[in-house]
């Protein structure tokens, strides 16, 4: 099913509540109901696929497989512009993000699940801002993960894990496809860092500026390559991981959702990022039609 930006942005009984950026096998969820797919283009190019849209728990998800079906997608080819633009234009205020990541730290054992509250970029190849080509904004980023959101996430994964929930702690997101080496992962780890990853930037710098507020479930699939007991992370070490967690990532979505309906309608700190539009730097009127009309759907409110 095709549908327009414009009628997506407009049509209040096709809007969504939330969405759910992660692995194409996040929507397979018995409870998930009124389930269809949606194609959304954007004047930034396609997203990483089309949409699972669905009823979940009262609320309606949008679920994105962030490297598109069947994994063709390596980090740094995901459009990640398009993606947050095609989710504002859907309606949703929320992302919940589900990454896999490597542990830092000791305590962090594969197959625990982490809400981290931080993020380090170590990204160079990504596009990760709506503003420039006669636009300028500056957008408060101390606190990456709205605390708000984060706290919902962290009490829906404790209430229904069967493995540890750690809370907070820096993520450290990499360029890739390559993992880091060990005098990086050395570094990260004495850094303080606890976890490691490729995805969740831009993804998280985007969505302030798009004020959604954003948080993720970071699944641990392994130490890096920083723990001498414990060999390389390889893909394959990953993947075995994953799959054990994939069940349990779909149950802590679902007790996300109970958790969000009954808070759906307060404030967020993310959803005022643009502070009433103040943190725009540029005229309006000298901003270029073109680029006004690509940013309508993401602050054109405040133009």
């Amino acid at each position: 099913m095709t549908q327009s930006p414009e009628s997506s942005s407009k049509d209040s009984a096709t809007q969504v509540d939330f969405a759910v950026i992660g692995g194409s096998g996040l929507y397979q969820i018995d409870s998930l109901t009124e389930v269809e797919e949606r194609i959304v283009e954007t004047p930034f190019g396609s997203p990483s696929d089309a949409f699972t849209i669905g009823r979940l728990e009262g609320l309606r998800v949008a679920f994105l497989p962030r490297h598109g079906r069947g994994h063709r997608l390596l980090p740094s080819e995901i459009n990640y512009r398009a993606n947050m633009w095609a989710i504002k234009s859907l309606g949703a205020r929320f992302i919940l993000s589900v990454s896999a990541v490597g542990s830092l730290q000791e305590e962090v054992e594969p197959g625990h699940l982490v809400c981290p509250d931080q993020f380090i970029d170590r990204t160079y190849k990504r596009e990760n801002t709506f503003f420039g080509d006669g636009v300028v904004g500056h957008v408060s980023f101390g606190d990456p993960v709205d605390p708000k959101l984060s706290e919902l996430l962290s009490l829906a994964a404790q209430s229904v894990a069967k493995t540890k929930v750690h809370v907070g702690g820096a993520y450290v997101c990499i360029e890739g496809p390559t993992f880091s080496t060990r005098a990086e992962s050395m570094l990260f780890k004495a850094a303080g860092a606890r976890i490691i990853g490729m995805t969740n930037l831009p993804e998280a710098r985007l969505a302030r500026e798009a004020e959604i507020a954003y948080a993720t479930l970071a699944l641990s699939t392994d130490y890096d390559c920083w723990h001498a007991a414990h060999d390389e992370v390889s893909v394959a070490s990953v993947l075995e991981v994953m799959n054990a967690n994939i069940k349990e990532a779909r149950q802590v979505i679902v007790a996300f959702a109970q958790h969000l309906k009954s808070s759906i309608d307060e404030p967020f700190m993310a959803h005022s990022a643009l502070c009433d539009g103040a943190a725009i730097m540029t005229k309006s009127d000298l901003i270029p039609a073109s680029t006004r009309e690509r940013v309508e759907a993401i602050f054109g409110a405040y133009l």
